[in-house]
């Protein structure tokens, strides 16, 4: 039973930040990465937004966590915690 559970197929994965811990099981994400402008070729850091599902309320602002793909689970929220990766230093 467990290797049902465990194989969820391929879904995407992020790594990001905390930025919002406000609502009740769900966090806001922002999810940074490197890219090259297409006419100036210099590399540029675009940041997304994710609104992501915490069941426990665990994660808190500034920790850096592990959010993979999900069924949707509200309008916007289609993202859950996988794991924190490093809590926020304090």
């Amino acid at each position: 039973m467990s290797e049902v559970t465990e194989n969820r197929g391929h879904r995407k994965e992020r790594v990001g930040v905390v930025t919002s811990d406000v609502q009740s099981k769900t966090i806001v994400v922002k999810v940074e990465r490197r890219t090259t402008h297409p006419l100036y070729k210099k590399v540029v850091k675009v940041s997304k937004k994710f609104t992501a599902h915490d069941e426990n309320n665990e994660a808190k602002i500034g920790d850096t966590v592990r959010i993979a793909e999900t069924r949707p689970l509200s309008k916007n929220k289609c993202w859950r915690l996988i794991e924190i990766i490093s809590r926020a230093a304090e």
